[in-house]
């Protein structure tokens, strides 16, 4: 029992080794190799004891990752399918709400870097930043600012 234990004990410090991953994350992915007399939970709650699982170094590394290229709905999203709790998520989305229209120039700067010149252009624009999180207030206000050369 001892053996195996660590084994999936193991399985999840390499998972945890290569990023922040949560509790459910972890469940989800190490439950196809739990093998009889294994308990899962116990093994979890260990780790989760000695600070190895921590849900607010997951969101501050989702957070890190992906608030430079998304917005604030898909990184809501991404925190949601981690199995993180609904304040953590809530929290969170209420950081990035302050840089959203600042975020969204920014992305679309980099991959687009100068206005539209007709309205079929401008749609893609449109669409490409709402793909990618941001509101529709804000992703108007990102593209009208570009529009208007350098407002704000």
């Amino acid at each position: 029992m001892g053996f195996i234990a660590l084994s999936l004990k193991g399985r999840a410090l390499r998972l945890l080794s290569q990023r922040e991953h949560s509790r459910a994350e972890l469940q989800r992915k190490l439950s196809p190799h739990v093998q009889e007399g294994e308990d899962l939970e116990a093994v979890l709650d260990d780790l989760q004891a000695r600070d190895f699982i921590s849900e607010a170094r997951v969101v501050e590394s989702v957070l890190n990752r992906r608030a430079g290229r998304l917005g604030a709905s898909r990184i809501r999203q991404e925190l949601q399918s981690k199995g993180l709790g609904a304040e953590a998520v809530q929290q969170a989305v209420a950081q990035l709400q302050g840089s959203e229209l600042e975020r969204a120039r920014e992305v679309w700067r980099r991959k687009f870097g100068e206005p539209a010149a007709d309205p079929q252009t401008r749609a893609k624009h449109v669409r490409f930043l709402l793909a990618r999180g941001f509101s529709g207030d804000v992703v108007r206000r990102a593209v009208q600012g570009a529009d208007d050369s350098d407002e704000g």
